[in-house]
Parts: C-alpha cells; sequence; structure tokens
C-alpha cells in the first residue's frame, strides 16, 4: 500500500475552492450547497453510491454542465462568471478523465491525433514534428509505446484506451486532474496499474487530483483527504487515515462497514459493530425526502430533528468534518 505525505493545507491558499455549488435539474437538486477546498499537489477522494452526485460535481466544476448557484474560485478566479474566451485558456490547467475509456476517445482520429489535440488548441506555435516528439514521450510516460501513435482507439484494450486518455489529459501539465471513475470499467488486475500510472504522473508533475470512485480500497491508496457525498451534499470529509480509523457519519460508517475485509484476516467482531450502523436499503437515486436530513430514511439513529433541519457540515475535529445532527455523539 502506498503512503502518501499529508498535505499541510494551513501553507497556502487553496488552488480550487467550492463555496455553496448548487446545480438543480428540471426542478430537482442534484447538488446542495457543496464546498470545500483543494490544495496543490493533493488528491481528494470523492465516494458515494451511484446517483449521488459525484460526476455532477465534476461537470460542475469545469462548467460541463451548469450551476445553478455558488462559486467555483479557481487561483483566485471565479469560473462561473468566466467568459467563454477566459474559460478557453483555463482549461489547459484544468482537465478530466473520463469513466468509459473507449468512449472518450474519437474512433475516426488516430491516437497520436487525439493527444495532440490539446497542443493544437494550447500551443499553435509547436511545428508538426515537434507536437509528434511531445506525443511519443507522453505515450512512453503512459506506459505505451511512441510508435502507437498511428493506431486508432479500437485497436487498443480498455485498460490502453485510458492510458491514452490520461496521455492526452497530461500532455499540457494541468495543475488539476479530475478523474471520474477512471478504473471502474476495468479488469481489476489493470486497475491497480492505472492508479499507479496517475500517482507516479502526480509526482513528477505535481499535479492536484480530484478522484471520484466507488471503490474504496483505490481511493484510500491515493487520497490524502476524502470527500463522502450522499444526494448531493457532502456528509463527510476528514484526511484519509482519520476517516477510515473513525468514521462519523452514519452513511460513511455503513459504505465502510460493507467493504469486505482483506482474506484470510476477519474484521474483529468488536470494531465491525462499533463502525456498523443500522441502515435501510435503499436507493440513493430515489427521490430524498423533503426537508430536514436527506439521509434520515436509511439511518437507524435519525432523532425528531433530523426531519425538520437540515445538519450543517461542520468541524468536529482538527480537519474532520460531518454533516449529522448526532455527530459529536457518535464521535464519542
Amino acid at each position: 500500500m502506498n503512503v502518501l505525505a499529508a498535505t499541510d493545507a494551513g501553507s497556502s491558499e487553496p488552488l480550487l475552492r467550492i463555496s455553496d455549488l448548487k446545480v438543480d435539474f428540471g426542478g430537482r437538486a442534484a447538488l446542495h450547497d457543496v464546498t470545500f477546498d483543494l490544495f496543490a499537489g493533493e488528491t481528494l477522494g470523492l465516494v458515494g453510491e451511484s446517483g449521488s452526485g459525484k460526476s455532477t460535481l465534476a461537470r460542475a466544476i469545469l462548467r460541463l454542465v451548469r450551476a445553478s448557484g455558488g462559486s467555483v474560485l479557481w487561483s483566485g478566479r471565479e469560473l462561473l462568471s468566466c467568459d467563454s474566451r477566459a474559460l478557453r485558456e483555463l482549461r489547459r490547467d484544468l482537465q478530466i478523465v473520463f469513466q468509459d475509456p473507449l468512449a472518450s476517445l474519437d474512433p475516426r482520429m488516430t491516437v497520436g491525433e487525439s493527444i495532440a489535440e490539446p497542443l493544437r488548441i494550447f500551443e499553435s506555435r509547436l511545428t508538426a514534428a515537434a507536437r509528434g516528439v511531445r506525443v511519443g514521450e507522453m505515450l512512453l510516460r503512459v506506459g505505451l509505446a511512441a510508435d502507437m501513435m498511428g493506431r486508432y482507439p479500437h485497436e487498443f484494450s480498455g485498460g490502453q484506451c485510458q492510458r491514452i486518455g490520461i496521455a492526452r489529459a497530461m500532455i499540457l501539465r494541468p495543475r488539476l486532474l479530475i478523474c471520474d471513475e477512471p478504473v471502474s470499467s476495468l479488469d481489476v488486475s489493470i486497475q491497480g496499474q492505472i492508479v499507479n500510472l496517475l500517482l507516479d504522473l502526480q509526482r513528477d508533475d505535481g499535479t492536484a487530483m480530484l478522484f471520484i470512485s466507488h471503490n474504496l480500497a483505490v481511493v484510500r491508496h491515493l487520497s490524502h483527504r476524502i470527500l463522502v457525498m450522499y444526494s448531493g451534499t457532502l456528509v463527510e470529509i476528514a484526511a484519509r487515515d482519520a476517516l477510515f480509523a473513525a468514521p462519523v457519519h452514519p452513511y460513511t460508517r455503513a459504505l465502510l462497514a460493507a467493504v469486505p475485509p482483506p482474506l484470510p484476516v476477519e474484521r474483529d467482531p468488536a470494531q465491525a459493530a462499533a463502525i456498523r450502523p443500522s441502515l435501510v436499503a435503499e436507493s440513493p437515486a430515489m427521490t430524498p425526502p423533503t426537508g430536514g436530513c436527506a439521509f434520515r430514511n436509511r439511518c437507524g439513529y435519525a432523532l425528531a430533528v433530523c426531519a425538520t433541519h437540515v445538519p450543517m457540515l461542520e468541524e468536529i475535529a482538527a480537519g474532520h468534518q460531518v454533516a449529522c445532527h448526532r455527530a459529536r455523539e457518535f464521535l464519542t
């Protein structure tokens, strides 16, 4: 298991600051008052069940979907109010790797053309020969051969296509890389290779990452801090080790309790009982209850106040924020 050095969040201003971000689809809130910071060189893991709003958050940050409120500050500049020209200039530092590696590549373009496209847009003074050199070097960095640049996406496996997508995203050495479930469609044997590739590229380039996944083992492997999202709302934010050692929100505790322990070691029964809450099995994609805590209908610890007051995200320990009326009770 790779151990990442902790980021000193207090040493500098955040690279990305999200404040009260909201997204509505057809009158339904997909994101509600999402607030967090991301620092240079840091990896934030974002976890939650399908339908919780993870991909919507990624796309709202990059303005691929329209936010209905809030703020997205990038190096102190408001992205939500940038005009199209300014936003295009900023995009060289803001890149994304999508979930489906093959669908994210244009089947009519060679992989060399796909990887070179950002260079044509943002470094137009480069000659074709210079672009070819850069593309070849990038292919080598992601574990592919430079002479593959003349091939088409259908000639590659899923893992190779994801390497190509990463090469395209990283060829400009962006300051922020958003990875939206980048390994979920890959074989387990390939997932670790892709995760380690991302770690190597981040170490070499100092890129900050927002890594979205439902795979808690992968998120634990590469994240400095972890955001837990439920029904479009952040319910817990903590350093990786703190979150896995002592989860507080009932939803976070249920997620971690659902992860099978590594074989042949069995989880200690006392520890399992300590973190396993009573959880009503209900899809988060279903309409959440109106008012109060969105999780209350699935929570075995809900009180009357949970039906009338939305819990705010509050710091209960250094660097540990939780949105739960009983958070301090669970902490003890």
